[in-house]
């Protein structure tokens, strides 16, 4: 994987090590981009209110301006009052009928071009704007993050006219209709509800949010503003994993009854003090940040079935001590603490009777190097899926009879889109206009299922899914 560091440079980073934190003359607060300490204050996932931003008048030049914006508790959506229906790049509204008490879209958004603005400059920002420049109906408008020379460096290679320090400036503008959210994890539910709430359609990376109550209230936003929430989850477009996809979805595989997913790094810390590490910027450690993949990938393959159930648990053995941190951090130190665990297991169990096992890392002593995949077990045939070091080439086996003895088939991968595949669904969603099965409830059910693991961990027994997103457990 790649990143944009501090100086503007491509360099070999995680999946996961997006983000570059720096630190301010205010180290309390934290930015509206990937890259810094400053702008927004950090705030708890139960914090009881959130202030309405002032609006300001479009601002087309790197003037910097500060914001405090949390997040409401319990799923309450914030920002009320703003328009939510703007339709074309003037700001017409867009005509709507309804559906089930639903507002469905029926503007002209599928034959005019889409405009992109981008919060965030690590890696991931540079993979949206990668992915909207491959668009021919998409034009990219406006690029935020704190640092000067990533900015400057991504918006002249992607020739974003656009330039802004904080997030909160960009959405002033009034001639968007895309925002990519590519930022730490706890600015991801500020930034999203006030796009949403400004009439903006939202792509946000992954997690959704820090946790289920931030997810909540992104996912109300999106409904009633009547916009498209989606969460990225890229390793879904990987070659491998669409081939297993339409192998399972032609019955290869029979009835799927048990899987096993993992990530496990040796040494994998993405900065020892960094965000990451801290329980309140980041949410958790390598079960939010590389568990909520392989949770995916698992939910994706059997079908998203309904998760009745988890029991969890978390050990945070060797980061407290300052091992396990990856050879290639470089994330800044906002803090001194290792705040999450560095190693989390669940078991999951489903309404249809179906199973599954999850298991990530970012730091223990084996021999995984940067390792993930899934396991299957059909009724019909199997199949593992190993990736080492994030190779895209012989990664499946499939497992079957040939003439009733064993067989084991080793598929040619199709090749791997990533973002650019995740960013094409997204504008085709926009495009289609049909938007009501498009408001982030995906990305919730896998932050409930997250939620449900920690508090598995922290009452040491099994729990109910839904009484935990209710808070009853």
């Amino acid at each position: 994987m790649l990143a944009v560091n501090s100086s503007g440079d491509v360099t070999a980073d995680g999946d996961q090590f997006d983000p570059r934190p720096r630190v301010s003359e205010c180290a309390t607060t934290f930015t509206g981009t990937d890259n810094s300490v400053s702008g927004a204050r950090v705030v708890s996932p139960y914090a009881a209110a959130r202030s309405t931003p002032r609006r300001l008048r479009p601002r087309f030049c790197e003037e910097r301006h500060n914001g405090a914006d949390g997040v409401r508790a319990h799923g309450a959506v914030p920002f009320p009052g703003r328009a939510a229906t703007r339709g074309g790049t003037g700001g017409a509204e867009a005509s709507s009928d309804e559906r089930d008490g639903v507002s469905v879209s029926s503007n002209d958004q599928g034959t005019r071009t889409l405009r992109a603005g981008v919060i965030g400059l690590g890696y991931t920002g540079n993979q949206h704007l990668r992915g909207y420049q491959a668009l021919p109906n998409v034009e990219i408008v406006a690029l935020a993050g704190l640092e000067d020379a990533p900015r400057e460096a991504l918006g002249a290679t992607y020739g974003v006219p656009h330039l802004y320090r904080e997030w909160q400036e960009l959405l002033e503008r009034d001639d968007l209709d895309l925002i990519s959210i590519c930022t730490p994890n706890s600015l991801h539910a500020p930034i999203a509800i006030a796009a949403l709430e400004g009439g903006h359609h939202v792509l946000c990376e992954k997690p959704l949010a820090r946790n289920s109550v931030e997810a909540e209230a992104m996912v109300r936003a999106a409904r009633a503003a009547n916009r498209v929430l989606q969460t990225v989850f890229n390793h879904r477009a990987r070659g491998d994993v669409s081939l297993l996809k339409r192998h399972i979805d032609e019955g290869g595989l029979g009835r799927i009854y048990h899987a096993k997913s993992f990530w496990m790094r040796r040494s994998g810390i993405p900065s020892l003090g960094s965000w990451f590490t801290s329980k309140e910027m980041a949410g958790g450690g390598p079960l939010i940040d590389l568990g909520v993949h392989m949770l995916d990938m698992g939910l994706y393959l059997l079908g998203d079935p309904v998760a009745v159930t988890v029991s969890g648990a978390t050990y945070a053995e060797l980061g407290p001590q300052g091992r396990g941190e990856s050879a290639s951090a470089a994330k800044h130190i906002v803090g001194s603490a290792f705040e999450v665990e560095d190693l989390a297991m669940a078991f999951v169990r489903f309404a249809n009777g179906t199973t599954l096992q999850l298991e990530v890392s970012w730091a223990v002593y084996g021999s995984a190097h940067d390792n993930f995949g899934v396991t299957l077990f059909g009724t019909d045939g199997g199949a593992e899926l190993n990736v080492v070091n994030y190779a895209e080439e012989d990664t499946l086996r499939l497992f079957t009879d040939v003439a009733g003895q064993p067989a084991v088939i080793a598929p040619r991968i199709p090749k791997n889109e990533g973002h650019l595949r995740v960013v094409r669904e997204f504008v085709a969603i926009v495009q289609g206009g049909e938007w009501l099965h498009y408001h982030g409830e995906e990305g919730l059910k896998r932050a409930q299922i997250i939620d449900a693991c920690y508090a598995s961990a922290q009452q040491g027994r099994e729990v109910l899914i839904e009484a935990v997103a209710a808070g009853v457990e």
